[in-house]
């Protein structure tokens, strides 16, 4: 029995001495004292000891068990101060280096548009509704004055997903389904993506964004739309800003008109900016339609309204002096951090 110990305390030190892991020490430490170890193995074969030799071998068991755990002890914080040592080298830290640069994000030249026309609008007392970018024929075209056969229902100018349902072309769809819950009056901005059968190219792209806005209520004007888009435009471009009004048709509007405004880089002296005309179009606007408030359940002999409809590309590429839509859509962060 004796020689069997010593021949385990020999081996588990040798195996102990020759482990370079801390993961290869708990195996050395279960193979030898764990309950199916070699010392449980002797431990149970005390029964075909002599009970008076049995003390004497428990107490060898015993200190053989002692000195192993012992030896794996001091193996063990060998082997964690080696690791900690190698660990400090590889994760060595120069103070002297600068230290980097955390690449903070911020918002898109889009973004920024809009929120200043938010910013703008609910400031006048609008408020922004949304609505479904996928939407039924039946409110991106008939309820606004579109009947079934109108060249704006070619299926080549849009995106049809079937014939009743179709990727909207405006965000006026917003307006219609505000205008059927019958709440008046109406005050509300809305904006979103559009998609339209463009071909991608410097001012046009199959899908852009469009921020409309609507007024209902008794005894509202041309007026009242005169003087919302003129104080909208000096918000946006400066207070030296001036607005003409050029008439213009529209299905949803009576009478329609296409808005300009003066250049707010020659002040409307004509430069390459505004082609040399002094004015740059910025919008479509006009008095709702009598027969889109009857659609829409509004009695036009008591209420009227009106609409304007603006792209936000072309007003974050007015505003930014940018001359290619495309760059807003192409992730270069050379040039979105400029914004």
């Amino acid at each position: 029995m004796k020689e069997q110990l010593e021949k385990i305390k020999e081996e588990a030190v040798k195996q102990i001495e020759a482990s370079d892991a801390l993961d290869r020490l708990n195996e050395i430490r279960v193979a030898y004292l764990g309950k199916k170890g070699e010392l449980t193995s002797v431990l149970k074969g005390m029964k075909n000891v002599a009970p008076e030799e049995r003390p004497k071998v428990g107490q060898m068991v015993n200190e053989a068990r002692a000195m192993i755990e012992a030896k794996l002890e001091e193996t063990k914080q060998i082997l964690a101060r080696r690791a900690r040592e190698a660990q400090m080298k590889a994760e060595v830290i120069d103070v002297t280096l600068p230290a980097k640069k955390a690449n903070v994000g911020h918002r898109h030249p889009n973004t920024i548009a809009l929120e200043e026309m938010e910013r703008i609008f609910t400031g006048m007392g609008y408020e922004v509704v949304e609505g479904p970018e996928i939407e039924y024929d039946e409110y991106n075209f008939t309820k606004l004055n579109i009947p079934e056969g109108h060249p704006a229902k070619d299926e080549q100018d849009t995106f049809y997903i079937n014939k009743e349902i179709v990727l909207r072309t405006q965000t006026s769809p917003v307006q219609a389904r505000t205008m059927e819950k019958g709440k008046l009056p109406i005050r509300m901005i809305s904006p979103g993506r559009v998609f339209r059968s463009d071909e991608v190219d410097a001012t046009h792209s199959p899908s852009f964004h469009q921020v409309e806005g609507l007024v209902i209520d008794k005894n509202i004007t041309f007026a009242d739309l005169k003087g919302t888009l003129a104080e909208f435009a000096r918000e946006l471009f400066g207070e030296e800003t001036k607005v003409k009004f050029r008439p213009h048709h529209f299905p949803f509007t009576e009478p329609s008109a296409e808005m300009d405004v003066s250049c707010f880089k020659c002040g409307g002296k004509g430069c390459r900016f505004c082609k040399g005309t002094g004015w740059i179009e910025i919008l479509g606007c006009g008095m709702v339609h009598p027969h889109v408030l009857e659609m829409c359940g509004i009695d036009p002999e008591g209420y009227t309204g009106f609409a304007f409809g603006v792209g936000l590309e072309r007003i974050a590429l007015l505003k930014y002096e940018i001359d290619d839509m495309r760059l807003l859509y192409e992730n270069d962060i050379r040039f979105l951090k400029q914004f």
